[in-house]
């Protein structure tokens, strides 16, 4: 067992097994002493600091330690395992140094996640989804992704994001996860192909934490996917708690749904049906048809943003805001900062929603291409802004990338990125910026640049 045997090597099989142990049974009783363990092995001091406010919150009464208790007492044994090892020692603590490491040793930044796209393939046609512009045919296959992984771990990566197309149109997708046990696949999925028997191979598995698409309710979700895809959706959900697997949910907020996905009642929904996780994405428009008019108001955003913290604080469930939560994350976490994106062409892209490329996974190594000028002048670039509230080159700094994309000779992968660098939707996008800066400037100042400085005079 490939998981188990790179773990104990580093760990100790002692502390391992009496960990694993510390989770199997009696939850309520065992998170202090897990953290206890943990501070054992924790090796880096921003990894320690990690700890101290993970253990802050799950020693007291809160939404985050109801959240754990529910995930260790319903989840499947293996996968509870699996997912103990695989994330919080392989691509965590473990994987962690061995990227700084190995970025010192070769002269390139290490970044902690790889995007993979297996296919560009799909069964459902969404409005303006952002893969859509890629043509439908294109997989990358077994051999190639699987030395993409190999040549992942040995700089340390041991997380690794799935997208698509639809990952589970992919036979060697599972292949490749089952073959590499020691790395958590954290795959965004539209559920359709989540049936009883891929359930219980996920869970069998234990290392793929899927990530089900989902737009509000019925309406919204068969609105912008196709009739019928909420059902199905929502029914993946239910095999996937049924058989004990971790999932979570994904959602692209646009102007049509953003008063459905703020309600309390959704969260609580997504809640009941069994998600742990979950991922808010602001509509870009790219790919298939953009339209400006699916867009969040500034005002909208902001919405978001306060949602999500009040999620954070009072539900029982993780949830990120990939643009608003850039205060968090110091800026944009793309270009190889800390992740890249391989589509199904094989082309090496800095974004998911950044459809430009320098460089093809076919003809070089994951080292060469992460050496790539396009993440130099990226990683140069960020954060493209002082107001982290203001993290995207794409809809916030809209400048920022047409300057690198121009300055590094990066080409359209999806034929029609091209559109963001001198057409009315990159004057459009201009327009948003500046309006969404009157917004969030004040917003950045009271409640983040504010409290850092006067943190500073304490």
């Amino acid at each position: 067992m490939a998981f188990f045997d790179f773990a104990k090597k580093y760990v100790g099989g002692v502390v391992l097994e009496e960990g694993l142990n510390y989770l199997a049974k009696n939850p309520e009783q065992n998170i202090e002493k897990l953290i206890n363990l943990a501070r054992k092995f924790v090796k880096l001091d921003y990894h320690k600091e990690q700890l101290e406010q993970v253990a802050k919150y799950l020693l007291d009464d809160t939404p985050q330690r109801e959240l754990a208790i529910r995930l260790l007492k319903n989840t499947h044994p293996n996968v509870r395992a699996k997912m103990f090892i695989d994330f919080f020692i392989n691509a965590v603590w473990l994987g962690a140094p061995r990227e700084m490491e190995m970025s010192e040793k070769l002269g390139v930044h290490i970044p902690w996640f790889i995007l993979i796209d297996p296919t560009t393939n799909c069964n459902l046609r969404c409005v303006g989804c952002w893969a859509g512009e890629y043509q439908q045919h294109y997989s990358l296959g077994k051999d190639l992704m699987d030395r993409i992984i190999t040549e992942a771990k040995d700089l340390g990566i041991h997380f690794i994001t799935v997208s698509g197309g639809e990952p589970f149109l992919s036979k060697e997708f599972i292949e490749i996860a089952e073959k590499h046990d020691d790395v958590v696949f954290h795959t965004y999925t539209n559920g359709t192909l989540i049936d009883e028997k891929m359930a219980k191979k996920i869970v069998e598995l234990g290392n793929i934490a899927p990530a089900i698409s989902i737009e509000g309710f019925e309406k919204e979700t068969d609105e912008r996917r196709g009739k019928g895809v909420f059902a199905r959706a929502t029914r993946a959900m239910d095999l996937l708690r049924e058989n004990g697997a971790i999932f979570g949910f994904s959602v692209t907020a646009t102007s049509r749904n953003i008063d459905v996905i703020t309600k309390d009642e959704f969260i609580d929904f997504l809640i009941d049906k069994g998600a742990s996780f979950g991922w808010m994405f602001m509509y870009v428009p790219i790919g298939r048809d953009p339209d400006l008019s699916l867009m969040l108001t500034p005002e909208e955003r902001a919405k978001l943003r306060e949602t999500v913290h009040h999620w954070r604080a009072d539900k029982p469930i993780f949830v990120a805001d990939f643009w608003n939560d850039g205060p968090y994350t110091g800026g944009c976490i793309a270009g190889g900062r800390n992740y890249i994106h391989i589509n199904g062409k094989g082309d090496v892209e800095p974004c998911a929603f950044v459809h430009f490329a320098v460089d093809n996974i076919k003809d070089k190594s994951l080292v060469e291409v992460l050496k790539s000028p396009l993440f130099a002048e990226y990683q140069k670039s960020i954060p493209f802004s002082d107001n982290l509230l203001r993290p995207c080159p794409i809809v916030d700094n809209p400048w920022a990338l047409r300057e690198i994309v121009t300055k590094v000779g990066a080409k359209s992968t999806d034929g029609g990125s091209e559109a963001l660098l001198s057409t009315e939707l990159a004057n459009a996008l201009d327009k948003y910026a500046e309006s969404w800066k009157e917004v969030s400037d004040p917003i950045w100042e009271e409640n983040y640049a504010k409290k850092k400085e006067e943190a500073k005079v304490k």
